[in-house]
């Protein structure tokens, strides 16, 4: 197997990865490090933070890669950590008066909150959840073409499938998570709902 992800073969490289394979290891650092840099530039405010935590992450994911189960979301399991290595960062800074300068310094540009950044990671997590509702290629089909901003052409080739077919997915996929959104009574099932519009 070649050592450039794809999110098809995702399991695989997971499975390789348990097994202590640093070239798949590798290919899925390169596939994943930078969005989940952007996510923790966001919350953080500062990049050496924010690569600091990258690094905590994956050394974390080699060091319990025996633990990894690739029948499950490796991105959820990844997500899941990283909050919990934020949430731990924000609690050292109770007790750190050089971190708490470092978080001010590095957030004083910003308008973003925690309530707000809690806001956010309760609707990830809702659309974790519903995402992983659909049926698999329904799904795929959807990570692929709003969460990768792939094009219909370019998902049709990954998964050799026809233009119509990809959007014949993404069409009813968008269906399933407007009529699940649509039965939430908070903002974030409304917010949900225009997200899915545009």
């Amino acid at each position: 197997m070649s050592t450039e992800f794809d999110l098809i073969n995702e399991q695989a490289y997971i499975r390789r990865i348990s097994q202590g394979d640093a070239k798949a290891f590798h290919a899925v650092y390169l596939h994943y490090s930078p969005r989940i840099y952007g996510k923790l530039l966001r919350v953080l405010k500062s990049p050496d933070l924010a690569a600091d935590i990258l690094q905590d992450l994956f050394t974390i994911i080699w060091q319990k890669r025996g633990e990894i189960d690739p029948e499950k979301s490796f991105p959820a399991f990844l997500y899941k950590i990283s909050d919990n290595l934020v949430i731990d960062l924000f609690r050292k800074a109770k007790r750190d008066q050089q971190l708490i300068s470092q978080l001010l310094q590095a957030s004083a540009a910003s308008q973003e909150n925690t309530e707000e950044w809690l806001f956010r990671k309760e609707n990830e997590t809702w659309l974790a959840k519903a995402i992983e509702s659909l049926p698999p290629q329904r799904q795929l089909v959807f990570k692929l073409c709003k969460l990768e901003n792939k094009s219909h052409e370019e998902v049709g080739r990954l998964l050799n499938i026809s233009r119509a077919t990809v959007n014949n997915h993404l069409v009813k996929a968008i269906q399933n998570l407007r009529m699940r959104a649509a039965g939430q009574s908070d903002l974030a099932g409304l917010l949900l709902v225009a997200w899915l519009l545009s």
